[in-house]
């Protein structure tokens, strides 16, 4: 009986132990799945945080980056503004130098050179030399020799070299003689010879040459003017004047 009784014992224990045993088993598995899930929680928590993070600094990126933009559009707003004043301004410079150009210019055309073609020369001469020297021409054709041949003097002191010497010179004689100032006359006459034989009143002035000489009363010199007039400008109207006179004078 006793013996019944401790197998049944050992039979209920065994049964008890077998229960415990898988529940036990259970509760770890529980416990186990639990856990996962609270880690799972925990990584999707953090993940979400992660994202969350991630997507604030991109929102803030994305801020700076649209400051950035609209500062940018500003700065080109403002240089586009600024290139257009720019321009402008070009603009305006570019007209106001073209104006001093053309002030330029036309003041320098007033100091150029320009050409001149005048008793069978062919020169330069400053505008202003021009104008003097017919102003010089203007005086001697009123008349007032003396008036003339001052003024042809100071034209020659002030161009010394110019290209109207040889005609200043051709008129100064002239002048001279008709103020009766032969010597200087046949002076200036025999000057424009050396410098411009070529003179296209060349044989005019030795013509002239004569003439004052006839006033000086030096007939042997004025007809040795005259024969060296005939053998140098043979077909000059001033030649033929020549030999009608030397036919006088035999």
């Amino acid at each position: 009986m006793f013996r019944v009784k401790q197998l049944s014992l050992i039979s209920l224990f065994a049964c008890f132990s077998a229960t415990a045993s898988a529940a036990l088993f259970e509760d770890d598995e529980a416990r186990r799945a639990i856990l996962d899930l609270r880690q799972k929680f925990e990584a999707a928590q953090q993940s979400s945080k992660s994202q969350a993070d991630e997507i604030a600094v991109l929102r803030r990126a994305l801020f700076e980056l649209q400051s950035q933009i609209d500062g940018l559009k500003s700065d080109q707003s403002s240089m586009r503004g600024v290139n257009e004043q720019l321009l402008r301004e070009l603009s305006e410079i570019q007209l106001k130098q073209k104006d001093v150009l053309q002030t330029v210019d036309t003041r320098l055309s007033k100091f150029e050179p320009v050409k001149i073609v005048l008793d069978g020369l062919e020169f330069l001469a400053d505008p202003n030399e021009k104008k003097e020297f017919e102003a010089t021409l203007v005086v001697f054709r009123s008349a007032d020799f003396a008036a003339a041949q001052t003024s042809m003097l100071a034209f020659l002191r002030k161009y010394p070299t110019s290209g109207y010497a040889s005609s200043t010179l051709f008129w100064l004689g002239n002048a001279q003689y008709a103020n009766k100032d032969y010597k200087e006359s046949i002076l200036n006459f025999r000057k424009l010879l050396t410098i411009a034989p070529q003179h296209a009143r060349a044989s005019e002035a030795m013509l002239a040459i004569s003439n004052c000489l006839v006033e000086l009363k030096d007939v042997k010199g004025a007809k040795k003017a005259m024969e060296d007039l005939v053998k140098q400008y043979p077909s000059s109207e001033a030649a033929q004047t020549a030999k009608d006179r030397l036919a006088r004078l035999r």
